[in-house]
């Protein structure tokens, strides 16, 4: 496409923009990485500032679907500086849509909401096509996915399938997650649309990555029977995809699965693989759910521990009793952890006197 556009005459590097983000919308993230790297490059020696705010975006978009989280960070800040310089406002909010992603995904709750603010206000005054509208309800869905609120995260995603998407990738690529909260709250049928047409857009991008999320979907939608086989082969074609957030991610939910299934010496080498590379992305909240995983698992930390106020309690209970120690109510528990609400209820009632507690105040306290 590129190749064509030049030799049609295009002005370089300014014609080349929408050719770089159309690489997104197909799925080809490889080739937008590159692509983008190189038109960037051209407008950096050519002087032509002017187009870099939009070129810049896209670039830090396909850093971000490569895992590069820290230069996709870098690249929004500049394309905002560089808006502000020429005076290009409408390239603020879907700038601060995306840091606001960025910020969901370390699970940065103050930075998070501070940009979704300052997009909404910019949005207002820009024109739709470039209001990053998909972004900031796909950042608010992530950043309570990440922090055990399904109930608040199906409602932000399951509002951001049903809009116009204006060809911004985000929409379509929130699929993944919109399911996982609607299945922790037992609504995947709800996405039964949304999940079909993801899936034939990731048929017609023939990459391993996108098939790998297909099939995670269907694993957390699948009879026990079925799921396993579902999660080693996403698993498998993650391997080679160079995805490591979503890789930790399949990883996580599967390390989750085999542990539920009392599997829990299995559910040790994924929990652990996905906890190094949340780790590695800063991604604090996923680390922490999938060490309190193993923690569940009854695996040995991995540094001594002195004992403390919570070595009395049983796994299950640990982990129930931290999440109700940072505010989640029963139903957020049960959602994250896949029970039922009566269930957590129980183990905080076997857990509060062990603990010598007798509310969630105390608890938090404590904890």
């Amino acid at each position: 496409m590129l190749a064509a556009a030049r030799a049609g005459g295009a002005v370089v590097p300014v014609d080349l923009g929408p050719a770089c983000a159309a690489a997104l919308g197909s799925g080809r993230d490889e080739e937008a990485l590159a692509v983008t790297a190189e038109v960037v490059a051209e407008a950096r020696a050519s002087g032509v500032l002017a187009a870099l705010p939009p070129l810049l975006v896209t670039l830090a978009e396909a850093e971000l679907f490569h895992g590069r989280a820290a230069q996709s960070q870098a690249h929004a800040e500049e394309a905002l500086a560089l808006a502000r310089d020429v005076q290009q406002a409408q390239w603020s909010a879907p700038v601060h849509s995306l840091l606001a992603y960025l910020a969901a995904q370390r699970g940065d709750e103050d930075a998070c909401q501070a940009a979704l603010r300052t997009a909404e206000t910019e949005a207002r005054g820009g024109a739709p096509a470039l209001s990053g509208a998909p972004w900031r309800p796909w950042a608010a869905g992530l950043l309570d996915l990440g922090h055990g609120r399904a109930e608040e995260a199906f409602t932000a995603l399951d509002a951001l399938l049903g809009m116009p998407d204006l060809g911004q990738v985000s929409a379509l690529r929130a699929v993944p997650d919109a399911l996982e909260a609607a299945v922790r709250i037992r609504r995947g049928e709800d996405l039964a649309e949304p999940l079909a047409r993801f899936e034939r857009w990731a048929r017609r991008s023939e990459r391993d990555w996108a098939r790998a999320l297909v099939l995670r979907c269907h694993a957390l939608l699948a009879p026990e029977e079925l799921a396993e086989q579902f999660y080693r082969e996403a698993l498998a074609l993650h391997a080679r995809a160079g995805r490591p957030w979503e890789e930790a991610r399949t990883a996580l939910l599967y390390g989750e699965w085999l542990r539920r299934a009392r599997r829990k010496s299995e559910a040790r080498a994924p929990l652990r693989s996905a906890a190094r590379t949340f780790d590695l992305l800063d991604a604090a909240p996923w680390a922490a759910r999938a060490r309190a995983e193993l923690d569940a698992s009854g695996a040995a930390p991995s540094e001594p521990r002195t004992a403390g106020p919570l070595a009395g309690l049983t796994p299950q209970e640990n982990q129930i009793v931290r999440l109700a120690a940072q505010g989640l109510s029963n139903r957020d528990i049960a959602a994250q952890l896949f029970l039922s609400a009566r269930t957590v209820g129980y183990h905080l009632y076997k857990a509060y006197p062990k603990l010598g507690v007798a509310s969630r105040g105390e608890l938090a306290a404590l904890v």
